[in-house]
């Protein structure tokens, strides 16, 4: 039995950039800060059903662009396509999730990953459609707002999503960009387009981590009844 001072175990998804395996430590140090035990998690599709059951909670990470093809569009050519075996991993993280109640903090593009897989829209080159994209882009601080409050975020993206499908949207930009999103059917389960792993603002940087390390307290209580 896992002793319960050791907190829950939280796996973190990594980059695959020139066959090694990368996470910024923001992302463990965040979890870690919250009172779980981070454990960063090899893109091996196989071992996906020992994760879910090693894990109580997932963080997927920022990285590079999605490649559209699969959802019948095609890529911008200015897309840094994130690497296949790292996209396929993902992609079936979160569908095999979808019959599992664990929760969820989707960062950046770990957010438009699950926005996608919910039938949401990609806006491949904000710089195409958005005058003021360079305030979403290296690091600035930009306001967002929504039922998570208001505040200060750090961005670092120049893709964004247009629909988020099925999910809802819980926080917007300045600008009207979809900002946040949360799964109707599953509430401790959101999405971020900004990284609160960098983020000063506690309400949406620390604090949505330990929001998401307390939920799985509330998804054991769900399970008992």
């Amino acid at each position: 039995m896992r002793p319960h001072s050791r907190g829950p175990i939280v796996g973190i998804t990594v980059n695959l950039e020139d066959d090694q395996y990368r996470c910024r430590n923001e992302y463990a140090l965040a979890v870690r800060r919250a009172g779980a035990v981070p454990i960063l998690l090899p893109a091996v599709t196989e071992s996906i059903p020992h994760y879910l059951e090693l894990c109580e909670a997932f963080v997927t990470t920022g990285g590079d662009d999605p490649d559209t093809t699969m959802f019948g569009m095609t890529p911008h050519p200015k897309a840094t396509l994130m690497d296949p075996v790292r996209q396929e991993f993902e992609l079936e993280l979160l569908e095999s999730m979808k019959s599992t109640r664990h929760p969820l903090l989707a960062i950046c593009l770990g957010m438009q990953l699950f926005s996608l897989a919910h039938g949401g829209v990609l806006e491949q080159h904000l710089p195409d459609v958005l005058e003021s994209a360079e305030e979403h882009w290296g690091g600035r601080l930009h306001p967002v707002s929504g039922c998570l409050g208001e505040g200060m975020v750090h961005s670092h993206h120049k893709q964004v999503m247009s629909s988020a499908g099925n999910l809802d949207i819980i926080a917007r930009s300045h600008d009207d960009l979809i900002e946040a999103v949360r799964a109707p059917d599953a509430p401790h389960r959101i999405g971020v387009q900004w990284h609160p792993e960098r983020t000063e603002e506690h309400g949406f940087g620390q604090g949505l981590f330990n929001a998401l390390v307390e939920s799985t307290n509330l998804v054991r209580n769900e399970n008992r009844t």
